[in-house]
């Protein structure tokens, strides 16, 4: 299991797959003395634009930022004085299923001809391209959150950049049998849509509710709670992958992480055998 979910940790947050520059030494230590600046979406009244507006001056303490359009995102991205969160169309070279992700990242200014060779901090996958975003907007503050924590603790442990850097957190899961674990039903598939079902093979604490719910956990930063993040296709693409992530809502930890191929039998959301694994640690 452990060399499994090392893998699906590689190719989920290390945009090393699309080649993506990885980040050195310097470019941890010269990130805190840049001013971040967070490129908001072409469409002014998509729910990211309003939720990370929202979040920023709750969250970020590392930089100085500002919010800026794609426009100025061009303009200033080649000056290695300046960091940027922004997101952008990722794919894997070696996917055969040719999906395309909604991906948000850290990345540093560098003078290089296109995005996919900034200096990459930190990226965490969004959605699937074409999903509306308020299938995730709701959960932006833990992303920010995860990525300010992730480029604090890289800089004081610098061993841990390397191809697969993400190992820590694959070595460092918690068991979930002292946190209430929130699901929204969206995410859920038919054989684990109630907790009666779920409790078939779950034995830890787990509620289905709201959006605003999770949203209202994480701001509050409830050292009790666990949400879920997936990345599946809802409705968009038949043959895909459907990611899924259990992220603390105060510590920003990785609780669980796997997928699934989509098919008639392992539809889009959560599977009773996920609940299961969580169930064991």
């Amino acid at each position: 299991m452990k060399q499994i979910l090392s893998t699906i940790v590689v190719c989920l947050f290390c945009l090393n797959g699309i080649s993506q520059k990885l980040s050195t030494e310097k470019d941890y230590k010269d990130f805190f003395d840049t001013k971040t600046y967070v490129v908001k979406d072409e469409n002014p009244m998509s729910d990211f634009n309003f939720m990370i507006q929202k979040v920023m001056p709750n969250v970020w303490d590392v930089t100085d930022y500002e919010i800026i359009s794609i426009k100025e995102f061009e303009e200033k991205r080649r000056d290695p004085s300046y960091s940027f969160i922004v997101t952008s169309t990722v794919t894997f070279n070696k996917d055969k299923t040719k999906a395309r992700y909604t991906f948000l990242s850290l990345l540093m200014g560098a003078d290089v001809a296109n995005i996919s060779q900034m200096p990459d901090l930190c990226s965490i996958p969004l959605s699937y391209v074409r999903v509306e975003d308020d299938s995730y907007a709701y959960k932006m503050e833990g992303f920010i959150r995860f990525i300010q924590d992730h480029v604090k603790l890289v800089s004081s442990n610098p061993s841990m950049i390397n191809s697969n850097i993400f190992k820590y957190y694959n070595k460092n899961i918690q068991s979930l049998k002292d946190k209430t674990l929130l699901l929204v039903k969206d995410d859920l598939t038919s054989e684990t849509n109630s907790i009666s079902k779920i409790k078939s093979v779950y034995p830890y604490d787990v509620k289905i509710v709201s959006q605003e719910e999770v949203e209202e956990a994480i701001a509050a930063k409830d050292d009790d709670v666990v949400f879920l993040h997936k990345v599946g296709p809802e409705g968009t693409k038949y043959k895909a992958r459907c990611y899924k992530i259990v992220i603390g809502a105060a510590d920003s930890k990785f609780y669980y992480f796997d997928y699934h191929m989509v098919t008639p039998k392992k539809r889009d959301g959560m599977l009773l055998k996920d609940f299961k694994t969580m169930g064991k640690k």
